[in-house]
């Protein structure tokens, strides 16, 4: 359930390759400003919600050639936001990543960069959950991209989408009755790094 995705600023800022120039420029994510929601069924009562917000990730962008961008993110396992003290320590526990300190991650790295449109991507790459590597594929849409009104730097914004199966990843205790897809939203800034 914790999603990572975060990937998603390789797509966005894949997606300006109009502004000519020739060498990569690397951004780090704006850590105050990004956030992973997460949201599965609960027994087909209701719908519920975490949240992942405080991580942190590097992006190298290429404008003149999106393709060839990167990025890679990087989040505690026990960052996770749940709400409920309870609910957190049932995620934590042996029914699901059985996750005892902070050096359990989820991780995010892009292999690949489709642009789909003048301000979307599709952003393909390994995610890496519960010691488990698979290929996702994240729908990103660039929000915005220049400079910063108040921190007076490059900045660029963008949302994205996917959909994760727990099982594939060893946490679908208790699929299907808690739904086995579980929705991902993210939402995040990046700034030119210095």
């Amino acid at each position: 359930m914790k999603l990572l995705s975060s990937t998603i600023a390789a797509a966005a800022l894949a997606l300006t390759a109009g502004a000519a120039q020739a060498e990569t420029q690397n951004y780090v994510l704006d850590a105050s400003h990004s956030q992973i929601v997460f949201s599965y069924n609960h027994l087909g009562y209701s719908t519920t919600y975490g949240m992942f917000s405080g991580f942190e990730g590097e992006i190298a962008f290429d404008k003149e050639n999106p393709g060839n961008s990167s990025v890679s993110v990087a989040m505690p396992v026990r960052s996770m936001i749940t709400g409920w003290e309870g609910r957190f320590e049932h995620f934590m526990g042996d029914d699901f990543f059985g996750a005892d300190d902070d050096n359990d991650l989820v991780t995010f790295t892009s292999t690949g960069i489709e642009v789909t449109g003048e301000d979307t991507a599709l952003i393909t790459g390994d995610l890496t959950l519960n010691g488990v590597t698979k290929s996702v594929v994240l729908d990103a849409k660039l929000n915005g991209m220049g400079t910063h009104p108040m921190a007076q730097k490059d900045w660029a914004g963008f949302d994205a989408t996917t959909t994760l199966v727990r099982s594939d990843f060893n946490v679908g205790a208790f699929a299907p009755f808690v739904s086995d897809e579980v929705e991902v939203l993210i939402s995040i800034e990046a700034m030119i790094a210095e």
